[in-house]
Parts: C-alpha cells; sequence; structure tokens
C-alpha cells in the first residue's frame, strides 16, 4: 500500500461523484481497497520506466508537499485509467485514454533520456551507468614485445 497517492488527490483531477460511480459498492471489496490496488499497479507501471535513472523509493516514498506535481499527475492519471478499466472498459471516457496514453508517452521520453524530471532524486552516476544500454569494456592489456 502506498501513501504517496491520497484520496484527497484525486479532487484536482475526477469529481469525487464519478469517481464514486466508478467503484463497485456490491462488491465483497471495499471501494478504498480498489482506489489502493489501482494506485499500486499505477505507481509499479511508473517504477518500470523510472527505475532507470531515477530514485523510485525516494520519489514514491515521498509524503505531503515532498511529493513531485508532475509525477503525482501522472500516477493519478494512470490510476484513475485502471479505476475506469474496472468498471466498463468500452465505455471509458475519451480523456481518460488521452491522458493515459499521454502519462506513457511522458514515462517513455522519461526512459529514453529525451525528459528530465526538475527536483526528482536521480540515482548515483554509477549505478546509472550499470543501467545504460551501452556498457564498454574491452580486454586487458597485453605487453608489446618488440
Amino acid at each position: 500500500m502506498s501513501q504517496f497517492i491520497t484520496l484527497e488527490d484525486y479532487d484536482a483531477s475526477i469529481h469525487r461523484e464519478i469517481l464514486d460511480a466508478l467503484l463497485r459498492h456490491d462488491s465483497d471489496i471495499a471501494d478504498s481497497a480498489i482506489i489502493e490496488i489501482c494506485e499500486d499497479r499505477a505507481i509499479e507501471e511508473m517504477r518500470c520506466y523510472l527505475d532507470k535513472f531515477y530514485d523510485c523509493n525516494a520519489i514514491f516514498g515521498a509524503t505531503g508537499t515532498a511529493r513531485n506535481q508532475l509525477v503525482l499527475m501522472m500516477a493519478l492519471d494512470i490510476a484513475i485509467y485502471h479505476i475506469f478499466c474496472q468498471h466498463n472498459p468500452y465505455k471509458m471516457s475519451q480523456i481518460r485514454k488521452d491522458r493515459y496514453d499521454r502519462a506513457v508517452e511522458w514515462l517513455k521520453a522519461v526512459a529514453a533520456g529525451k525528459i528530465t524530471i526538475a527536483d526528482a532524486p536521480r540515482l548515483p552516476e554509477e549505478d546509472q551507468a550499470l543501467n545504460s544500454p551501452w556498457q564498454l569494456e574491452s580486454n586487458e592489456l597485453r605487453p608489446s614485445h618488440f
């Protein structure tokens, strides 16, 4: 269970009435459990893209005003998309699809190094080098005999 996203954070992205309508009130799973599952899935999806350059434990371990607002917005868009999908994916709002697609495109650009996240804690240089797709090594230098 993540403390990165709070229930109050949804108010900036979706009306509470819509969120309540999307949750299955007739199921055995509590509404908060469904939201937490979708939040955890969104964060894990984001970790797949961000862990190449950024310290994901520090980013997603932040609470309150210490959270990066851009990362929070993208996490909310992905979580809301997952909430919509569990309700009725065939009657999904186009804006939700567009915002999810935009979040994934942003994550892909961050993973490719085309975009950086301001004020987000980065991994140490040696860890970033280990995550690089280009790792150069050579054979040990041999002495020359003339």
